[in-house]
Protein backbone atom coordinates (compact mmCIF):
# COMPACT_ATOMS: atom_id res chain seq x y z
CA UNK A 1 0.00 0.00 0.00
CA UNK A 2 2.56 2.83 1.64
CA UNK A 3 5.68 2.03 -0.35
CA UNK A 4 7.01 5.34 -1.95
CA UNK A 5 9.17 7.39 0.10
CA UNK A 6 6.80 10.14 0.06
CA UNK A 7 3.76 8.23 1.11
CA UNK A 8 5.65 6.86 4.14
CA UNK A 9 7.59 9.77 5.54
CA UNK A 10 5.52 11.53 6.99
CA UNK A 11 4.43 8.56 9.41
CA UNK A 12 8.11 7.73 10.02
CA UNK A 13 8.73 11.16 11.04
CA UNK A 14 5.82 10.59 13.60
CA UNK A 15 7.00 7.52 14.50
CA UNK A 16 10.58 8.70 15.44
CA UNK A 17 8.97 11.26 17.23
CA UNK A 18 7.27 9.00 19.11
CA UNK A 19 10.26 6.12 19.64
CA UNK A 20 12.45 9.25 20.90
CA UNK A 21 9.61 10.29 23.08
CA UNK A 22 9.28 6.75 24.09
CA UNK A 23 12.96 6.11 24.95
CA UNK A 24 12.93 9.78 27.01
CA UNK A 25 9.93 8.61 29.28
CA UNK A 26 11.47 4.81 29.95
CA UNK A 27 15.15 6.21 31.10
CA UNK A 28 13.47 8.08 33.86
CA UNK A 29 12.36 5.21 36.41
CA UNK A 30 12.46 7.06 39.65
CA UNK A 31 8.76 5.80 40.20
CA UNK A 32 9.95 2.27 40.51
CA UNK A 33 12.30 2.94 43.17
CA UNK A 34 11.21 1.20 46.44
CA UNK A 35 10.34 3.67 49.23
CA UNK A 36 10.57 2.72 52.96
CA UNK A 37 8.49 4.76 55.78
CA UNK A 38 8.05 3.97 59.09
CA UNK A 39 3.95 4.27 58.51
CA UNK A 40 2.34 1.36 57.44
CA UNK A 41 -0.23 3.41 55.29
CA UNK A 42 2.81 5.17 53.77
CA UNK A 43 4.26 1.78 52.83
CA UNK A 44 0.78 0.85 51.29
CA UNK A 45 0.63 4.06 49.24
CA UNK A 46 4.02 3.76 47.92
CA UNK A 47 3.91 -0.11 46.90
CA UNK A 48 0.40 0.93 45.10
CA UNK A 49 2.40 3.77 43.26
CA UNK A 50 5.17 1.78 42.34
CA UNK A 51 2.46 -0.67 41.04
CA UNK A 52 1.41 1.96 38.34
CA UNK A 53 4.69 2.99 37.66
CA UNK A 54 5.75 -0.67 36.98
CA UNK A 55 2.30 -0.84 35.04
CA UNK A 56 3.03 2.06 33.04
CA UNK A 57 6.76 1.06 32.01
CA UNK A 58 5.37 -2.00 30.64
CA UNK A 59 3.09 -0.33 28.60
CA UNK A 60 5.57 2.20 27.23
CA UNK A 61 7.95 -0.52 26.65
CA UNK A 62 5.16 -2.27 24.59
CA UNK A 63 4.26 0.90 22.62
CA UNK A 64 7.88 1.70 21.93
CA UNK A 65 8.69 -2.07 20.60
CA UNK A 66 5.41 -1.52 18.06
CA UNK A 67 6.87 2.14 17.09
CA UNK A 68 10.09 0.33 16.21
CA UNK A 69 7.97 -2.60 14.12
CA UNK A 70 6.24 0.13 12.22
CA UNK A 71 9.52 1.64 11.46
CA UNK A 72 10.95 -1.47 10.37
CA UNK A 73 7.79 -2.10 8.11
CA UNK A 74 8.69 1.01 6.04
CA UNK A 75 12.37 0.27 5.70
CA UNK A 76 11.09 -3.12 4.27
CA UNK A 77 8.29 -1.58 2.42
CA UNK A 78 5.69 -3.60 4.36
CA UNK A 79 4.19 -0.46 6.19
CA UNK A 80 0.49 -0.07 5.79
CA UNK A 81 -0.06 -4.14 5.16
CA UNK A 82 -1.95 -6.17 7.25
CA UNK A 83 0.63 -8.74 9.09
CA UNK A 84 -2.34 -11.41 9.25
CA UNK A 85 -4.21 -10.76 6.34
CA UNK A 86 -2.21 -8.81 4.20
CA UNK A 87 -4.79 -6.44 3.21
CA UNK A 88 -4.22 -3.22 3.26
CA UNK A 89 -4.47 -0.87 6.65
CA UNK A 90 -6.82 1.97 6.25
CA UNK A 91 -5.64 5.45 5.98
CA UNK A 92 -7.41 6.41 8.96
CA UNK A 93 -6.56 3.93 11.31
CA UNK A 94 -2.49 4.82 10.23
CA UNK A 95 -3.23 8.44 10.79
CA UNK A 96 -4.59 7.88 13.97
CA UNK A 97 -2.12 5.08 15.02
CA UNK A 98 0.83 4.97 12.70
CA UNK A 99 2.28 1.86 14.21
CA UNK A 100 -0.83 -0.28 13.34
CA UNK A 101 0.31 -3.96 12.53
CA UNK A 102 -3.21 -5.35 11.47
CA UNK A 103 -6.23 -3.86 9.76
CA UNK A 104 -9.21 -2.85 12.02
CA UNK A 105 -10.62 -6.94 11.20
CA UNK A 106 -8.10 -8.40 12.44
CA UNK A 107 -6.65 -6.36 15.22
CA UNK A 108 -10.60 -7.17 16.70
CA UNK A 109 -9.81 -10.41 16.35
CA UNK A 110 -6.63 -10.34 18.06
CA UNK A 111 -8.21 -8.74 20.68
CA UNK A 112 -10.62 -10.85 21.31
CA UNK A 113 -8.62 -13.95 20.75
CA UNK A 114 -6.28 -12.48 23.93
CA UNK A 115 -9.74 -11.66 26.18
CA UNK A 116 -10.75 -14.80 25.80
CA UNK A 117 -7.05 -16.35 26.33
CA UNK A 118 -6.62 -13.91 29.69
CA UNK A 119 -10.41 -14.96 30.69
CA UNK A 120 -9.41 -19.23 30.65
CA UNK A 121 -6.18 -17.85 32.92
CA UNK A 122 -8.42 -16.17 35.37
CA UNK A 123 -10.89 -20.14 35.44
CA UNK A 124 -8.36 -21.92 35.53
CA UNK A 125 -6.58 -20.21 38.68
CA UNK A 126 -9.62 -20.38 40.52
Amino acid sequence: MLTAPTETHGYQARLEQKQAELARVLRNRNDIVIEKSADQMDEIQYASERDLAICNVDRDSALLRQVRAALERIREGSFGICIECEADIGPRRLAAVPWAARCIQCQTEADRREQDGSRDEDSAGA
